[in-house]
C-alpha cells in the first residue's frame, strides 16, 4: 500500500437537478453543487482551503470564474491549494486522487472537487468542434471528418466486434442495464423502460452506435469534499475512504486510434496501481461506477479493469450480470447513458451513497468496496477504489 491509502475521505457530496435546460449559468450550477457538498460534509465555506474545478471540456474557466473568484463567492479567506486536472473525461477521478494526495500531505485540509455545467442548453459537446491546434486529432482526424466523440469511439467499438465477435445485442445489454437502474433514481432524466427491440430499432448515429448507445447531453453540476480521515471523525457523515487511486496516460501513443490495438484504453495501467494501493482485488469489489459515454466504453473498461479478459466483455455483460442483483452491478444510478452526462461527478456521488447505504431502491446490499473508472479517447485514464473502512 502507498502512504496515502485511507488517509483521505470523501466527506460530502452535492448535486444540482439534472435537466436539458437548467435556466442557470454554468457558474451558478457549479457553485450550487459546491454549497450542497460542503453542507453535506457538515462544514462551512470557511473550512474549505482547496478547490479543483473540472475543466474536462464541458465546463470552462468561466464556470467557476477562476480560483480567486471561487473564494470570493464563498468568502474564503485562505485558499491554500488550487489545481486543474487536464485529463478530459478522466479529470474527475484524477482530481479526487490529486486532492487525496494533497490533504494526506498536509497541503490543504479540505478540498472541493467540482464538475458540470450546461452541457445541453449551453456548450453541447455532442456537436463536435474544430479541434484547433497542433495535435494528432487536429492533423489526422478532423480533416477526414472525425469531429465528435461518437465517431471516434465507434471505430474501436466496431474493431472489438470484428476482433472478438462482440455483438450488437451485447452493447444493448449495457444500455438496458443503465436504463433499468435509472428507473430507481429520482434524479435520472431518462426513466422510460426500453427493450432490446427498442434498442436495436433506435436510429443509427455512427456505426455501430445507435442512439441508445450514446450518453445524454445534460445540464447540471456536482461536487464532493475531500478531507483527511482524521478530520472526518468529527464530521456527521459516515466517511468514505479513498483507499486507492491512480492516473494514467497511455499505453503509447496516447491517442487511442493511433495504437496498435485500439480496443485497449488507459485504465489498464491505472487499475493495477489503484488495486495494489487499496489492498483489494476484483473479487472484493461490490459495485462499479464506470464512465459510460458510450456502451462500448463500459465494455472495454470492464475488461481493462480486470473483471474479465480482453475480448470477453461481450459475454460478461449478458444475463443481467452488470444489473442490480448481478455479480457486478454497474452504474447503479443509470450512468451517463440514462441519468445525466455530468462528466462522471454523478458517478462519484452514487458511489458515496452506496457505501453510506443511502442509495434507496438501487442499494447494493452490504456495499463496502466500489471501483470508479474514467477514460477518454485522447488516452487519459483514472481509477479510484472507495471503501467504507
Amino acid at each position: 500500500m502507498s502512504d496515502i491509502s485511507r488517509k483521505a475521505v470523501i466527506a460530502g457530496i452535492g448535486e444540482t437537478n439534472y435537466s436539458r435546460n437548467s435556466g442557470k449559468t454554468d457558474r451558478a450550477l457549479v457553485l450550487e453543487a459546491a454549497k450542497l457538498a460542503i453542507a453535506d460534509a457538515g462544514l462551512t465555506p470557511k473550512d474549505i482551503d482547496g478547490v479543483m474545478p473540472d475543466f474536462s471540456g464541458n465546463s470552462s474557466p468561466g464556470a467557476v470564474g477562476g480560483y480567486g473568484e471561487f473564494a470570493t463567492n464563498f468568502g474564503i479567506d485562505d485558499l491554500r491549494f488550487s489545481g486543474i486536472s487536464n485529463m478530459g473525461a478522466a479529470a474527475i477521478g484524477a482530481s479526487i486522487h490529486t486532492a487525496a494526495v494533497m490533504v494526506a500531505a498536509g497541503v490543504a485540509n479540505a478540498i472541493v472537487v467540482l464538475g458540470g455545467g450546461n452541457g445541453r442548453s449551453g456548450r453541447r459537446f455532442g456537436q463536435g468542434g474544430s479541434r484547433q491546434g497542433a495535435s494528432y486529432a487536429s492533423n489526422f482526424q478532423a480533416p477526414y471528418g472525425l469531429m465528435s466523440a461518437a465517431q471516434s469511439w465507434a471505430l474501436p467499438a466496431r474493431r472489438h466486434m470484428i476482433q472478438y465477435g462482440t455483438t450488437q445485442e451485447q452493447y444493448g445489454a449495457i444500455a438496458l442495464a443503465m436504463r433499468r437502474h435509472a428507473q430507481f433514481n429520482p434524479r435520472a432524466t431518462m426513466k422510460t423502460p426500453i427493450t432490446m427491440e427498442d434498442y436495436l430499432n433506435s436510429r443509427m448515429i455512427t456505426d455501430p452506435f445507435h442512439l441508445l448507445d450514446c450518453c445524454l447531453e445534460s445540464d447540471g453540476a456536482g461536487a464532493c469534499v475531500v478531507t483527511t480521515a482524521e478530520r472526518a471523525r468529527d464530521l456527521p457523515r459516515k466517511p468514505v475512504y479513498i483507499a486507492g487511486g491512480a492516473q494514467s496516460y497511455g499505453p503509447s501513443p496516447a491517442e487511442i486510434l493511433n495504437r496498435a490495438d485500439i480496443t485497449i484504453n488507459s485504465v489498464c495501467l491505472a487499475a493495477p496501481l489503484a488495486y495494489r494501493e487499496a489492498g483489494v482485488t476484483t473479487a472484493d469489489v461490490d459495485f462499479a461506477e464506470i464512465y459510460d459515454s458510450f456502451t462500448f466504453v463500459v465494455l472495454s473498461q470492464i475488461e481493462d479493469l480486470g473483471f474479465c479478459k480482453k475480448g470477453e466483455g461481450g459475454p460478461f455483460v449478458e444475463g443481467g450480470r452488470i444489473e442490480l442483483g448481478g455479480e457486478l452491478p454497474v452504474n447503479t444510478h443509470g450512468g451517463l447513458l440514462s441519468q445525466a452526462h455530468i462528466w462522471g461527478i454523478n458517478h462519484v456521488a452514487e458511489a458515496v451513497k452506496q457505501i453510506r447505504g443511502q442509495a434507496g431502491d438501487a442499494q447494493v446490499p452490504n456495499a463496502q468496496v466500489g471501483v470508479l473508472s474514467f477514460t477518454d479517447m485522447a488516452g487519459w485514464g483514472s481509477v479510484l477504489v472507495l471503501t467504507g473502512e
